[in-house]
């Protein structure tokens, strides 16, 4: 669909790029010839993703050890980039969830989500943007969010609340930025199957199961939807679009919210049983970051 050298010259910093959507992004983008950057929590999941890419590829990817919850490490990092020149884009896509019936949740719970998804994303977009703007560059932000920001996300509050400022975010610097060149737009993708986001939103559950059951168009979203729709955003073929915040689920929202409504019929025990495969997968990940 792109030309091979459309993002020649591009320097593109992608949050949570180690793993999942952020490794498929990263993967499309460094195929089109330009420069990346992936950052996360674990340096080494980056570090093998970035030798892994250009194993494959070629180019440069450069790998980042930062929690986006810290914003003086989350400056540094891009003052660290921007010594070598001014990033082009920004995809801010790390995040985390989990389900959860919202009495049973801790405020502990509710920060690990808000403290990555809203306040990490703002410090990264921040950091970027106010070097953008003082440097006279223009810029591009996108931003992945969920389509239940449309219509609730009964069972994982905390990530609705905080995909919902992120949307707010999109839309306002959109307006402010917008006289300095810089655009902003986000993607709510339908259900993608990834590792991450299998074990903790369907515990117990065949990636993509949910979707191929309720989708209107009977399946899961796949990878290269993302890429390519992720590509087309960050090209230079629509500078004109800026503050949107497309859907891209095959039009599960509007069939049916997209959302996890469903659970309201669990027992106690379909409760219990999630929970334990959380906390199981959670020990995995601790144990991974030593």
């Amino acid at each position: 669909m792109f030309q091979n050298d459309l993002f020649k010259g591009k320097r593109i910093l992608i949050t949570g790029g180690g793993t999942g959507l952020g490794k498929g992004m990263a993967e499309k983008f460094l195929s089109l010839g330009a420069d990346i950057y992936i950052c996360g929590r674990r340096k080494s999941v980056c570090e093998a993703t970035a030798a892994e890419l250009m194993e494959k590829h070629g180019g440069n990817v450069k790998a980042f050890g930062v929690d986006i919850r810290d914003a003086a490490a989350v400056d540094e990092m891009v003052e660290e980039i921007f010594r070598d020149g001014p990033l082009t884009d920004l995809v801010n896509n790390a995040a985390g969830n989990f389900i959860s019936r919202t009495e049973d949740l801790s405020t502990r719970g509710f920060d690990a989500i808000a403290n990555i998804v809203m306040h990490g994303t703002f410090y990264v977009t921040h950091s970027v943007g106010k070097r953008w703007i003082a440097g006279g560059t223009p810029g591009n932000v996108l931003s992945i969010i969920v389509s239940w920001v449309k219509n609730g996300g009964p069972f994982v509050v905390p990530s609705t609340m905080s995909k919902s400022a992120i949307q707010g975010m999109t839309m306002s610097l959109a307006t402010e930025w917008g006289r300095y060149g810089i655009r902003l737009n986000a993607i709510g993708p339908g259900e993608i199957p990834t590792e991450g986001m299998s074990k903790r939103l369907n515990p117990g559950e065949e990636p993509g199961a949910r979707s191929a059951r309720k989708n209107p168009m009977g399946r899961a979203g796949r990878m290269e939807e993302l890429q390519n729709f992720a590509t087309f955003l960050l090209s230079d073929g629509s500078p004109w679009l800026t503050g949107e915040c497309i859907m891209m689920d095959g039009a599960g929202h509007l069939a049916h919210g997209g959302n996890f409504y469903e659970l309201r019929d669990w027992s106690d025990a379909d409760w219990k049983q999630a929970r334990e495969r959380i906390e199981e997968q959670n020990k995995k990940d601790k144990a991974q970051r030593g």
